[in-house]
């Protein structure tokens, strides 16, 4: 019974790219009482796999939490698996703007104490006793009302390329930051305003409603499906959009158009620029906004010292790596003090340029494909790793090996890691070819796993 994936995602996204096949990037939530959130993950990864289905998914005893990448054929069998269980049944499922079938490339079903890490004790208030759903006309109108507070209950990286007009945007790095900051914030408004509320997808707002309510505020409202489905209605219904920019999203994408409005800046340059990248540099890999001059001047790196690393032999950025703790602290790091042109807190609603025809269409999902699409040939897999020699074994199973070929190493947990073959040693000899069924040795700056694979670039 396979519960994990076994392709990368280049080897995923080679297979998408030969199916020629649409697909959908949606995302879905819904609180639940779950008994057994290990068997609920290993009974969704098991029907989701023969789907096809790819993309990122939270589950706890309090429900579920996903973001996925489906097939577009299989999107009614999609829906049929999560309405087997009564507490899915009528889900909405928030589809994307802007598709890109490249915006997830591996399933990934994981089991947390929360579907959303907001630092709240649910067991102090009910968390049923949620708020009022708005519509995008709702939404509109109630905006208009001068005794209306709208927050954007997003991270600042999220609400720098866009938010409604209007809205309090809280200088935080994580959504449980910005509970107590609104709370101390508008308590002297509790009785009189009305507190609305919006996030990307409305998982946030589901429970930071209930919590102000039993904060004391009387009028609380929340934005039904968040800017994702905001920006569906307001195409399909004609209507005026409110929200101006782009919204952040949590895949490959990093940000769907919703208005041709440029309102952030290039972190390097200060040029109108809303496109989100990762820095080059594995040991930095941050998060920020960075234009096309910059991305071909700086090499897709935030720094001149990371585009100097990125330069250095694998062995050396593996050394400068270690004992580094980046992970899921990379959108933290994004005030970093390298960005000269970094914006939070109080956002300006003032468009400094508009997007083009083109961008408005999103050229990104090409820049992803071309990035991904390394042409590299399989060779085998990983059978052992001497950890006191740093010495990794590979059995050759597709092609023949030999010294000086560049190869990449790749795992779930290793990554990507790339190096070029100086010496190795085949069958206990030292030797300049490894051909198949050869079980061949040599030095690698890193630790490989037994689920790993090796790739000739």
């Amino acid at each position: 019974m396979q519960l994990y994936n076994t392709l990368s995602a280049e080897e995923r996204a080679q297979l998408i790219d030969e199916a020629g096949e649409n697909r959908l990037t949606l995302s879905f939530y819904a609180y639940a009482k779950i008994e057994n959130p290990q068997q609920f993950r290993n009974d969704l990864f098991l029907v989701w796999d023969q789907l096809g289905a790819l993309g990122r998914t939270y589950v706890a005893h309090e429900g579920i939490n996903a973001q996925m990448s489906v097939p577009a054929h299989n999107f009614e069998a999609f829906r049929d698996t999560l309405e087997a269980y009564d507490f899915m049944k009528g889900i909405r499922l928030n589809v994307a703007v802007e598709h890109d079938d490249h915006s997830f490339l591996k399933l990934t079903v994981k089991v947390r104490d929360k579907i959303v890490a907001d630092g709240l004790n649910d067991e102090t208030f009910d968390v049923t006793n949620i708020g009022v759903h708005l519509k995008a006309k709702e939404f509109n109108d109630i905006l208009e009302d001068p005794n209306t507070i709208v927050v954007d209950f997003r991270n600042h990286y999220e609400s720098e390329i866009g938010h409604f007009k209007g809205a309090i945007t809280p200088d935080v790095e994580t959504f449980r930051e910005s509970l107590p900051i609104i709370n101390e914030q508008l308590k002297d408004f509790k009785e009189d305003k009305n507190l609305v509320m919006y996030c990307t997808g409305g998982i946030r707002c589901e429970k930071a409603s209930a919590f102000f309510k039993h904060q004391g505020f009387k009028n609380v409202f929340q934005l039904e499906g968040g800017i994702i489905n905001y920006a569906k209605q307001i195409k399909e219904e004609g209507l005026e959009s409110k929200f101006i920019g782009k919204n952040f999203v949590f895949d490959h994408r990093l940000g769907e158009r919703i208005t041709d409005d440029i309102i952030s800046q290039c972190h390097q340059c200060g040029k109108p620029c809303d496109n989100h990248t990762n820095c080059e540099n594995e040991g930095c890999h941050l998060l920020f906004i960075q234009c096309d001059e910059c991305k071909a001047t700086m090499e897709n790196c935030c720094s001149t010292a990371c585009q100097e690393i990125i330069h250095m032999p694998l062995v050396e950025q593996v050394k400068l790596r270690r004992g580094v703790k980046n992970g899921n602290m990379i959108f933290r790091k994004g005030k970093s003090e390298n960005l000269k042109f970094k914006h939070s807190g109080e956002l300006s609603d003032v468009a400094l340029a508009k997007a083009s025809p083109a961008e408005m269409i999103s050229e990104k999902p090409i820049q992803i494909r071309q990035k991904i699409k390394i042409k590299k040939t399989l060779l085998g897999k990983a059978e052992h790793y001497f950890t006191k020699s740093s010495i990794a074994q590979f059995l050759i199973e597709k092609q023949e090996l030999k010294v000086n070929d560049t190869v990449l190493i790749v795992g779930p947990t290793t990554g990507e890691e790339k190096l070029t073959i100086e010496k190795m040693f085949v069958n206990g000899q030292e030797s300049a070819v490894a051909n198949v069924g050869d079980k061949v040795t040599f030095a690698v700056p890193f630790r490989i796993r037994l689920s790993d694979k090796i790739y000739r670039l």
